[in-house]
């Protein structure tokens, strides 16, 4: 029998959640056969959605055999760093993705992420202990598109890491709800093709088309999909290319490139969703890609115990090849 005493960390979630987190490589059946048949919580029965709180006593008899099988080897902390910090508190960090860097591993790369890299200084640093969590990691509360740039927010604590991921989580209905929910301001960096004059605001609908992976934006009068909202402003213009800032009121996967294109202002380099090609400085093998920063975040009513976090706003500087991006389309640097 294997007794866990449930921490801080573990506290707020459900029974079958820490489990899967406590036993990640155990399939789902093993999982629910063990609350079924071999897990008692306080010494009692408890289904799967049973609430966990700090001080619980969960007992699992199951073979240590077993539970060495399905436990993960806890990370110990490697010297490889390509992000920057931005910000750090004991809540969270704030880090800059390059470009190329996937946020979480997918089936081409599982080890080098910046998951991995930033736990990794959480690790040397000494503000994530493994060996003294049961289930907790430090994660990113949001996700970035692997040729995306920019900030990234990871929490540091479950408490954290739940409450920020529920400001990024918020999904208005509608403009009404969009204006009363936003509690964390999100602003990117772009070149779009065409002349932008003036600030853009666009409401509209997504629907995702899952075998193509891309987002086809509808009317507000569509009865499917998702509201989304965008706004665009202008910083500098040639006529050809303008380069703009853009606010997500909604975050939606794929939306600034999907809407801007719906505007008549497809990302310049964006193929996908008919943007010109575009080769970035320094690049090979013709490589084009869509020109996206997550460049500022800004807290405006984040709740307890966050709440010390509002009038807080965050930068990420341009990577450096946006300097010569903006030299060759403009023959100037605008931002940097």
């Amino acid at each position: 029998m294997k007794e866990i005493v449930i921490e801080k960390n573990d506290a707020g979630q459900r029974l079958d959640r820490f489990l899967r987190k406590y036993l990640p490589k155990a399939p789902l059946s093993y999982i629910y056969k063990l609350i079924r048949k071999d897990v008692k919580l306080n010494g009692k029965r408890a289904k799967e959605d049973a609430m966990l709180a700090e001080g619980d006593v969960l007992a699992v008899y199951a073979a240590e055999e077993d539970l060495a099988l399905y436990s993960e080897k806890k990370r110990s902390g490697t010297a490889k760093r390509q992000f920057r910090v931005l910000f750090e508190n004991d809540d969270l960090i704030i880090v800059s993705k390059p470009f190329g860097l996937l946020v979480h591993g997918d089936k081409t790369e599982k080890k080098d992420t910046l998951a991995n890299q930033v736990t990794d200084y959480l690790i040397e640093s000494g503000a994530y202990v493994p060996r003294l969590e049961k289930s907790f990691v430090p994660s990113p509360v949001h996700r970035l598109d692997r040729n995306t740039t920019g900030l990234v927010i990871f929490g540091k604590n479950a408490e954290a890491l739940r409450v920020l991921s529920a400001m990024l989580r918020e999904a208005p209905a509608d403009e009404k709800d969009a204006k009363e929910s936003v509690s964390l301001r999100k602003f990117y960096l772009t070149v779009v093709c065409g002349r932008l004059k003036e600030e853009l605001v666009l409401r509209n609908r997504l629907v995702k088309d899952e075998k193509k992976n891309r987002g086809i934006v509808k009317s507000l009068s569509y009865e499917g999909g998702k509201y989304i909202e965008t706004v665009a402003r202008p910083l500098y213009t040639d006529g050809r290319y303008t380069l703009a800032e853009v606010e997500l009121v909604t975050g939606r996967s794929h939306q600034i490139r999907a809407h801007l294109s719906y505007a008549g202002l497809p990302l310049l380099g964006d193929t996908k969703y008919g943007g010109k090609p575009y080769m970035l400085p320094g690049a090979s093998n013709g490589l084009t890609t869509q020109l996206l920063h997550a460049a500022r975040v800004e807290f405006t009513a984040a709740p307890a115990p966050l709440e010390y976090l509002n009038g807080t706003a965050v930068s990420c500087p341009l990577p450096e090849n946006w300097q010569s991006v903006q030299t060759e389309l403009f023959q100037k640097i605008i931002v940097r």
